[in-house]
């Protein structure tokens, strides 16, 4: 009998862990099907005709005008000329960034230097100041330097950013340990070379979810653009996709988000190739030696 009650004790928490993972697994196909919606909603609106996105009920199931409405979208913009312009900038400065912002994060995570705390403080406020009430200037820097309608005017002030040397900076604290640079000082390493074969291995998902998270804010960028760029032929995507919406007739959806869907296909292959790193981060803290 007492065997017999251990067995039923035992069975109940089993029970109540496979109810549990079956809810949190329902729960996440949800979340999942709910995030995803609204790209596939956009794909279906870019394969029917303008008139599919004020259909009621909302169409869910992909025309066969995909061709058709991007037809439209090269006739109006020279889009994929736009779409090299933003693979380029956005891929310059993200390099840029990653790189700059670890040296920097490194630097104020592992060295000791005079006023080493004021700048940190200097660089974190910063992020308080609106971004907008940089652009006069530095529209007035970069005409001196005549870098206006050039990359150089959308690289060159994006090439280090304060929320970046933050991140690196918190990063490199808790995942570099100071044995591991001692170690590397001793046997003779210099200090670039113990920053880029210690350092940087440790911190790897660091820089490939700071990869992403830039990458996603500079292909978004509108306003700053839109402010250096006079040429048709410098535009970046989200310029291309602005002349989309001067349409006398009215707005062609289809278009639009024909237009849309290829801008967006990029940023999720960005992702699916850093997701790997930046998932190795988020779950390397919950594993313990």
């Amino acid at each position: 009998m007492s065997s017999t009650a251990v067995k039923i004790k035992r069975k109940k928490p089993d029970d109540a862990g496979v109810v549990t993972k079956i809810l949190f697994y329902i729960f996440m196909v949800v979340g999942a099907l709910a995030s995803i919606f609204p790209f596939y909603w956009m794909f279906v609106i870019a394969t029917n005709d303008k008139s599919a996105a004020f259909h009621i009920p909302p169409l869910l199931v992909p025309g066969t005008e995909f061709f058709d409405n991007f037809g439209r979208v090269l006739e109006r913009t020279e889009f994929f000329r736009a779409l090299i312009n933003s693979v380029v900038v956005a891929s310059a400065v993200t390099v840029s960034v990653v790189f700059l912002c670890t040296l920097a994060g490194y630097a104020f995570a592992k060295y000791e230097f005079p006023l080493k705390k004021v700048l940190f403080v200097f660089v974190i406020a910063t992020m308080l100041v609106p971004a907008q009430l940089g652009v006069l200037p530095q529209y007035v820097i970069m005409a001196k330097l005549q870098w206006i309608d050039s990359y150089k005017a959308l690289i060159v002030p994006a090439m280090v950013n304060a929320f970046g040397i933050f991140w690196m900076r918190q990063y490199i604290s808790s995942a570099v340990h100071s044995e591991l640079i001692e170690a590397g000082r001793i046997d003779g390493g210099g200090h670039f070379r113990i920053f880029w074969n210690i350092a940087i291995p440790v911190v790897t998902p660091a820089m490939a979810t700071l990869a992403i998270l830039n990458f996603m804010n500079v292909w978004n960028d509108f306003f700053w653009p839109l402010v250096v760029l006079k040429n048709k032929e410098n535009y970046t995507i989200q310029l291309a996709l602005q002349q989309l919406f001067t349409n006398r007739d009215g707005l062609d959806f289809g278009m639009i988000m024909s237009a849309t869907f290829t801008a967006t296909l990029p940023l999720l292959i960005v992702f699916l190739l850093f997701s790997r790193w930046v998932i190795a981060g988020l779950t390397s803290g919950a594993i313990k030696s």
